[in-house]
């Protein structure tokens, strides 16, 4: 059997960059949830934004506005008015200085007739279609001023048809006449429905060197030429008035014969008619030097149509907005194939997150972060505060075997988090299975640990302020991130722990991980610490057995308590009722025995008093961490309690 193999232009991006990370990715629609935005905005969000070594849907449409902006800069739609102009002063030059050579009387009457030709370009064009020129030279210009007015006429509806029939004979613009009468037949029938997939082929056979875009059906053929002669329309209907009525009265004499003007409106009408919906009475506000003449005009309000409509996809602002609007091959030829290529990347980064399942609907239609894409956040979240654990100079805990437990005699995989001591002959002998020979290398993939049994439990409650101070003071998304790094510890590596995350402002209430990472900031008066004391006592309640630990993230002292009734009273500064119910529910929590840490946001002397005093009642500690390491801070003291007990 036979193989053939097709080659064609390589369109990807740079075959050696490395793949999309969507762990960079993921982390960055976090930290966008985490202040306030929802999954789908902030996937939105990073599309615009981009990530580093790719552009994002802002820039791309920065550049395709640079674009547009040079090409208004740059064009001037009278180059075709002006060559006609020079051409028609050389040949009327030339033709004077044959006539001052002559002595005849016929000599003097055309010198009278040449000196009396109007100003119009047009009406002096005009006046000397049946002039007897004398120089040979004034001639040639003459009709290369009939030939340029033909080939830019065609130029317009037809792209590169005026560097195709530069120098043509009279046989090449009779085949172009046939073409515009067979193109007129065939949209004739079209339009009647009458065609058939025999007429198009036959006249694409006959006639296809004129359209390079290869069309492959009548609708096809239909949208290239209606584009381009639209774009052609916006180019007249951004002339002047005089501009227009000079080019109208040239026209007539391309080829030196009005048929081909003829042929070319029968066209437009169908053209209009099969193509409504093209942008036919729009125009554009040239303002450059560099004169063009009509098929290059044509193409330049071309692109700038297709810049305008790449603007318009890029932007995404639109209903039912989606990446896959996005028409590449423009991209690539308007901004290059890097353009393209990032473009492209951009859709792949969303089809990829939508694909692995870090996004979900919930029962009200709305996208939430799947419980996939919280397990990274958390993992990642963690990531950070081990990072900076271990950082710190002279306070990295030490890891003693057996802290957490028994060995139960087997060896588990290790994973991120763990603590327990090495499997030394496991690991050794992963390394030596998975490359043998000597000297033996390890790779992180060999390495094992201990299992231990865990003999403690802990049950612990994460009391976090949510008031509009944190959103205010920069401390919103940190306490988040705080959250889900001890949610992603206690579910992964201490799973036998009950940890509760209880969010409290003017009211207090249980929140999942999932919940308080896409919580809002909302406006309100009170810190109800009293209100989460409460709850956090029914949680360590529910588990009599478990060493009890109570954390409370804060930046302002207790300024609300809950009534009997239910209903949050708020006073500033705080009351004496609202500081004695916050100290009653707190001995409540001394009287279980739990562990208390308050980490305290914030500078204020108002808050270190208060805060100090509740410490020393019930032999907690206060740590005022900054806002960067309040995670490291956390999980350093909720490690530092599970070793006590």
């Amino acid at each position: 059997m036979s193989r053939s193999a097709r080659y064609g232009p390589y369109t990807g991006g740079d075959p050696l960059a490395p793949p999309v990370d969507l762990r960079d990715a993921l982390a960055a629609i976090g930290d966008d949830v985490m202040a306030g935005a929802s999954p789908k905005r902030a996937l939105r969000e990073l599309l615009r934004r981009g990530q580093d070594g790719m552009r994002g849907l802002d820039k791309l449409a920065a550049q395709a506005n640079r674009r547009r902006r040079q090409l208004l800069d740059r064009t001037n739609l009278d180059g075709t008015l002006r060559e006609v102009r020079e051409l028609l002063d050389r040949a009327v030059l030339e033709e004077r200085k044959e006539l001052a050579r002559a002595l005849d009387d016929d000599a003097r009457f055309a010198e009278m007739r040449i000196e009396e030709l109007p100003p119009s370009t047009a009406q002096a064009v005009q006046e000397l279609a049946d002039y007897d020129w004398r120089s040979t030279q004034a001639r040639q210009d003459y009709e290369k001023i009939r030939d340029l007015l033909g080939r830019e006429m065609l130029d317009q509806r037809f792209t590169g048809m005026k560097q195709a029939l530069e120098g043509a004979t009279d046989e090449d613009r009779q085949r172009i006449s046939e073409m515009l009468n067979d193109l007129n037949d065939l949209l004739d029938k079209h339009s009647r429905g009458e065609d058939t997939e025999e007429d198009f082929e036959q006249f694409m056979a006959e006639h296809g060197e004129f359209f390079p875009e290869n069309p492959q059906n009548v609708e096809e053929l239909l949208d290239s030429l209606a584009q381009r002669a639209a774009a052609a329309q916006r180019l007249r209907n951004s002339l002047t008035p005089e501009q227009r009525d000079e080019l109208d009265a040239l026209a007539q004499q391309a080829f030196g014969s009005p048929d081909l003007m003829s042929q070319l409106d029968r066209l437009d009408g169908h053209l209009r008619a099969a193509r409504p919906g093209e942008d036919w009475t729009g125009s554009e506000q040239v303002r450059g030097e560099q004169g063009m003449g009509l098929g290059e005009a044509t193409s330049a309000l071309q692109e700038l149509s297709e810049l305008d409509q790449l603007a318009e996809q890029l932007s995404q602002q639109y209903a039912g907005a989606s990446l896959d609007d996005i028409d590449l091959d423009a991209l690539a030829r308007h901004l290059g194939p890097e353009a393209a290529a990032d473009a492209r990347t951009l859709a792949e980064l969303e089809k990829e997150l939508q694909r692995q399942g870090f996004f979900d609907r919930g029962a009200d239609g709305q996208w939430r972060l799947s419980p996939k894409a919280m397990r990274r956040l958390g993992e990642a979240a963690l990531r950070d505060v081990v990072n900076r654990i271990s950082s710190r100079t002279g306070q990295r805990e030490s890891r003693r075997a057996g802290v957490l437990g028994e060995p139960t005699g087997a060896s588990k995989t290790w994973e991120f988090g763990d603590t327990e001591p090495w499997d030394v002959v496991r690991t050794l002998t992963n390394a030596t299975l998975r490359s043998p020979g000597l000297p033996v290398r390890m790779s992180v993939q060999d390495v094992e640990v201990i299992e231990t049994e865990q003999r403690t439990q802990a049950a612990v409650a994460l009391l976090v302020d949510t008031s509009f101070s944190m959103v205010m003071d920069g401390r919103w998304v940190p306490m988040k991130r705080t959250a889900l790094a001890l949610n992603h510890l206690v579910s992964t590596r201490f799973r036998g722990d009950a940890l509760q995350l209880i969010a409290f402002g003017r009211h207090a209430r249980v929140v999942s991980a999932p919940e308080l990472a896409g919580l809002d900031g909302v406006y309100e008066q009170g810190t109800n610490l009293h209100h989460a004391l409460m709850l956090a006592g029914r949680h360590l309640r529910r588990h009599p057995n478990a060493q009890p630990v109570v954390f409370v993230v804060t930046d302002g002292e207790p300024t609300a308590h809950l009534e009997p009734d239910g209903f949050a009273a708020f006073d500033y500064p705080p009351s004496a009722r609202t500081l004695g119910l916050t100290v009653r529910e707190l001995d409540h929590i001394a009287r279980l025995g739990a562990q208390v840490t308050i980490f305290r946001l914030g500078s204020d002397p108002g808050l270190a008093r208060v805060v100090d005093v509740l410490a020393r009642r019930v032999g907690g500690r206060v740590v005022a961490p900054d806002v960067d390491g309040l995670g490291a801070a956390v999980v350093a003291d909720y490690v530092r309690a599970r070793r006590r007990s």
